[in-house]
């Protein structure tokens, strides 16, 4: 099967501003695609020209089999677009807004249901200007699958939202994925790549500095494992012994506070937890912390994803 979007040596400048700078990647069809980075790393750029929003410098791009920087009316009839911030004519009503944007496609699903599976349902003849932001971002992903697109594109559509919506669109994209739906996502939150993603793309600078599944780029970039151990009397200044399994070992000052670093986290811990015992020291706290993608992330960019 071809890839639904097929990126080859992509790049966008402004000026002599190189905004994007050699980007190479592939979505697969019925996949989560992931791209994460810090502001002005070129993400929402490489969208925008994927949606065939802007023109690109140069590279190959294909999307759904449609040169998104040619064949603009065909893809857009394909695919369906959330943008960061979406605003409305104040007095539309949400049932005259999918009317509207519905116009605009060959096909269209049917409204009434979108609503009803958006909660949007006893809202569908107020205003745009009584929704609250929630409603909004809800009624923004409705406009976005009014024409049963092949493929969605989000970029950070939960954004400024609290908990509860933003759950309420996990879960939304979480059906999408279950009913065959390509979806590219940009977003500021490193958990919700990790929930969502099947695969993602961290850019930098303009270009993508490591690609893979959540699980991969953690245990190619990080691997171990923190453990941290705090006893009530001091640890023997030599440390640990040689047969328990460690990448890395720290001592306090005070040999109280102990920090290991292991890929196998469970062997390490019971190897640990049976020497302080042997010692007759007691254990005062402990502490595992797993490796994350946003670990991943600072560990590649030097940055957290909101600079």
């Amino acid at each position: 099967m071809p890839a639904a979007i097929s990126v080859q040596g992509l790049t966008k400048s402004y000026g002599d501003f190189q905004a994007v700078r050699g980007i190479d990647f592939e979505v697969e069809e019925d996949e989560v695609f992931g791209l994460l980075g810090p502001n002005g790393a070129g993400k929402t750029t490489t969208v925008e020209i994927l949606e065939g929003l802007r023109e690109r410098t140069g590279g190959k791009v294909s999307v759904l089999g449609f040169d998104p920087g040619v064949e603009v009316r065909s893809l857009k009839d394909n695919i369906g677009v959330c943008l960061q911030a979406t605003n409305l004519q104040e007095k539309i009503t949400l049932k005259e807004a999918l009317t509207l944007f519905g116009a605009f496609y060959s096909r269209n699903t049917d409204p009434d249901k979108l609503l009803q599976r958006l909660q949007l349902w006893d809202k569908r003849n107020a205003q745009y200007s009584q929704l609250s932001g929630g409603q909004k971002q809800r009624l923004a992903l409705a406009l976005a699958m009014i024409n049963d697109p092949q493929l969605v594109f989000l970029d950070e559509p939960t954004t400024g939202l609290d908990p509860q919506v933003r759950l309420e669109i996990h879960n939304l994209i979480e059906e999408m994925r279950a009913g065959n739906k390509t979806i590219l996502l940009t977003t500021h939150y490193i958990e919700e790549a990790e929930r969502l993603c099947d695969r993602v793309a961290i850019v930098d600078a303009g270009k993508i500095i490591a690609i893979g599944t959540p699980v991969e780029l953690i245990e190619k970039t990080i691997g171990a494992s923190h453990i941290e151990l705090t006893c009530c009397q001091p640890l023997p200044a030599e440390g640990i012994p040689a047969g328990i399994e460690a990448q890395k070992v720290q001592l306090s000052e005070d040999r109280k506070h102990l920090s290991v670093y292991a890929a196998r986290p469970a062997r390490t811990i019971v190897d640990l937890v049976k020497w302080v015992d042997q010692l007759g020291i007691e254990l005062e706290d402990f502490h595992l912390k797993r490796p994350t993608l946003e670990d991943v992330f600072i560990e590649l960019t030097g940055k957290k994803l909101r600079e």
